[in-house]
């Protein structure tokens, strides 16, 4: 593909009617093809990291990773410099993509080439292109003239992406933005691409410009709160507190006043008044977590406050007005509590006048590994490892597991395999990879999830009986991998490796017979 080849196409895909994410991955498609580089990653400067937005060639958790510039000096580079920005083969900065190529995952890759470029829109710093080859010196002199004369191009379509986020804004916000808001990201901290959270989002953009009450519904650990705070974030109420109660942890003889607040002499310790969370977020948004915890005798003065607007501190003779939006969520059933008693049906009516159900992590098909990126991003900067990936056989075991604790377990999940790794000796210089035993999973709910989606998929036995064969022997490969792995660490003391295992001696006597380990 010559140069103007690609700027042509560059070009049509700027003037074509395309989603966002369609556009940008085409632009890093086209690069990649032109100058035949092992990978392409296009990342948004935000704060003190890089956010990838598009990529091609890399491993399938890349786009949920978050790249902290101190911690990748090559990136470093590449933000503070103007023009093209090369580093070889034989540079002593690590790479930031070891281990992510997807040509080669897993594999260190001591012999490779690097290109990046930093990117302006309206004279402010964007982010930067980047382009990994495996070949030495991939990138000479025609290559990094090729891509100082795609820059304009790049910038370009990166202007046009951006230009059509702010007009979706404006039409979602009535034509103008809220006042005082701070500027709309793309994304929040809310990572996905599945069809689940997608309409999900949507749906977030369109309601947070009401002033209706929402009510979230989801099961533990599906991130409720960063549901919340997208909410509030893109209200007409942005540039105002957003105060988050935990109702579950408020006792009942303090729930009132941390509520509503208290004047002077209320109660034994009340030396002076004192406004509630309420007053807090005057102008602003109240999010109530667990709000099906509230007791009924403080369900019936939230009614009151729904209904007219106004508080009264205990203690106090006046009622105060209050102008605050009511963001409420619960991992209960309110219409079960509302059968036996324990939740006021009025006060679930006002609540529920928008209910929102967030789906949990096992209907958001490949959305678990973008999460995964971002927690093995976390665990590797703060083990101060190269790298740390997942192996193929992980990554389906990730797709297979239920996740009954969604996205809180998932990141319990890879802390704890990271930590088991560098434990069993994995050198911190290395590209660090994360097995399937380590991630501790029930094998047998990955098994049954197989079975599953196998008839879902086909509908016939035999890709059933495949299925279920296969995940068996990898799960089975990797006991007997961990078992071996820990008798050699401990001489071959049976005890000590149950206990590095974290198993009962007996469970892992009966299991190394079951795999053949021990007679």
């Amino acid at each position: 593909m010559t140069i103007s080849t690609i700027q042509l196409l560059l070009v049509a895909d700027l003037v074509a009617d395309l989603p966002v994410a369609v556009r940008l991955q085409r632009l890093v498609g086209s690069l990649r093809a032109h100058f035949g580089c092992g990978a392409v990653a296009l990342l948004k400067l935000e704060q003190d990291h890089l956010r990838p937005v598009a990529v091609d060639g890399l491993a399938s958790d890349a786009l949920g990773r978050r790249f902290v510039i101190k911690d990748h000096p090559r990136l470093g580079a590449i933000l503070q410099r103007r023009g093209v920005t090369c580093f070889h083969h034989d540079s002593v900065l690590p790479d930031p993509y070891d281990g992510l190529i997807a040509e080669r995952a897993g594999e260190p890759m001591a012999v490779h080439d690097c290109m990046g470029m930093a990117l302006d829109v309206e004279g402010e710093r964007w982010g930067v292109i980047t382009l990994d080859a495996l070949e030495v010196g991939a990138f000479g002199a025609q290559a990094q003239s090729d891509m100082a004369e795609l820059a304009c191009a790049v910038e370009a379509a990166v202007r046009v992406t951006r230009l059509e986020a702010e007009i979706r804004s404006l039409r979602l916000s009535g034509g103008a933005l809220p006042a005082g808001a701070p500027e709309q990201r793309e994304d929040s901290e809310i990572l996905g691409q599945s069809e689940a959270i997608t309409h999900l989002l949507h749906e977030l953009q369109v309601v947070a410009d009401s002033e209706l009450p929402v009510l979230l519904l989801g099961e533990t650990g599906v991130g409720k709160e960063l549901f919340a705070h997208r909410l509030h974030r893109l209200s007409r109420r942005a540039g105002k507190p957003l105060v988050h109660v935990n109702c579950a942890a408020l006792p009942e003889s303090l729930a009132e006043s941390e509520l509503f607040g208290h004047a002077r002499g209320a109660f034994s310790g009340a030396v002076n008044d004192r406004p509630g969370r309420f007053e807090a977020a005057e102008g602003g948004t109240l999010f109530l977590d667990e709000v099906g915890e509230l007791p009924l005798s403080i369900q019936a003065k939230l009614l009151r406050t729904l209904q007219n607007g106004e508080i009264q501190r205990l203690g106090a003779d006046r009622p105060r007005r209050v102008n605050v939006r009511l963001i409420a969520a619960t991992n209960r059933s309110l219409r079960e509590h509302v059968r036996d008693g324990s939740f006021r049906a009025d006060l679930y009516h006002r609540l529920s006048v928008y209910p929102i159900p967030i789906p949990p992590l096992r209907e958001r098909g490949n959305d678990v590994l973008l999460l995964a990126g971002r927690f093995l991003e976390l665990n590797r900067a703060r083990l101060g490892l190269r790298s740390l990936r997942l192996s193929a056989a992980a990554e389906e075991a990730l797709r297979l597991y239920r996740w009954p604790g969604n996205v809180r377990e998932l990141e319990h999940v890879i802390s704890r395999a990271a930590l088991k790794a560098v434990s069993r000796g994995a050198d911190r210089r290395d590209i660090v990879t994360l097995e399937a035993d380590m991630l501790d999973l029930d094998a047998q709910e990955m098994v049954e999830n197989a079975i599953v989606a196998s008839v879902n998929q086909s509908g016939g036995a035999s890709s059933v009986s495949r299925s279920v064969a296969r995940l068996h022997e990898v799960v089975e490969d990797s006991q007997r991998q961990a078992i071996r792995e820990a008798l050699e660490c401990h001489e071959g003391n049976w005890a000590a490796a149950a206990r590095a295992l974290g198993l009962d001696a007996s469970n892992l006597h009966k299991l190394a017979r079951r795999l053949g380990l021990k007679t």
